[in-house]
């Protein structure tokens, strides 16, 4: 697998150095699942998860593409075990009648339990929910009661890049370099891995995925904390 290690600067109240893992796909073989992930899905159907050449990718020549149907398809890495740190990707919805989207999760404990945002091309907005026992739950907003995410343009057929820096209980996201809002939650606090995801019948790429632990924790983001 094509890894790039590298000390970068997480921003926000995750701010210093950190040491981040970059994975884009590049030298994996076609037509599969990258090794040493887990793909598969939340929920009823089955989730299509394989590297594929696309002449769009940011990073050529591979992506990451998802063109299976099921409640939730979901990719994450095997291994991995980060409890405050950030995660982040590039995205490009395809097509989808029923949704067109894509996003990170992250705290990943299996299949059905994990912290999850996703950018929707469908419905224009970026929202945080917590995945529990495979039940998918909005968040609030931190100074806003209720609602659902926050209205912003994703346009389908072009690259957007979603990130989140966690750390505790405070959730902090961004779209297109853009900080659009934080979450207070603790339903899961201890570490866990990370990844991508979709929702039905979406079909979606990814590439530059990205993670690593908050500064201070500098390590293997593979390690236990």
């Amino acid at each position: 697998m094509n890894t790039l290690l590298a000390f970068a600067l997480a921003s926000g109240y995750a701010a210093g150095l950190a040491l981040a893992e970059t994975v884009n796909f590049d030298d994996l073989e076609t037509g599969a699942a990258p090794p040493g992930w887990t793909a598969t899905q939340t929920g009823k159907g089955e989730g299509k998860w394989e590297v594929v050449a696309d002449d769009s990718a940011p990073s050529q020549p591979n992506v990451l593409k998802q063109s299976g149907e099921a409640n939730y398809p979901v990719c994450f890495r095997k291994g991995a075990n980060i409890k405050d740190g950030f995660v982040e990707v590039k995205l490009k919805p395809i097509s989808g009648k029923e949704d067109q989207a894509g996003g990170v999760i992250w705290r990943c404990q299996d299949t059905d339990n994990y912290y999850v945002a996703r950018a929707n091309a469908t419905e224009n907005n970026v929202v945080l929910y917590s995945t529990v026992q495979g039940k998918r739950s909005a968040l609030d907003i931190v100074g806003r009661k209720g609602g659902y995410g926050v209205s912003e343009e994703v346009a389908a057929g072009r690259w957007h890049t979603l990130r989140v820096e966690y750390q505790g209980s405070r959730h902090k996201v961004f779209f297109n370099g853009k900080h659009l809002f934080e979450v207070e939650d603790a339903t899961f606090t201890g570490g866990g891995s990370v990844g991508v995801w979709t929702k039905a019948d979406s079909v979606t790429l990814f590439d530059d995925f990205s993670s690593g632990r908050a500064a201070g924790k500098a390590g293997n983001p593979a390690a236990k904390d």
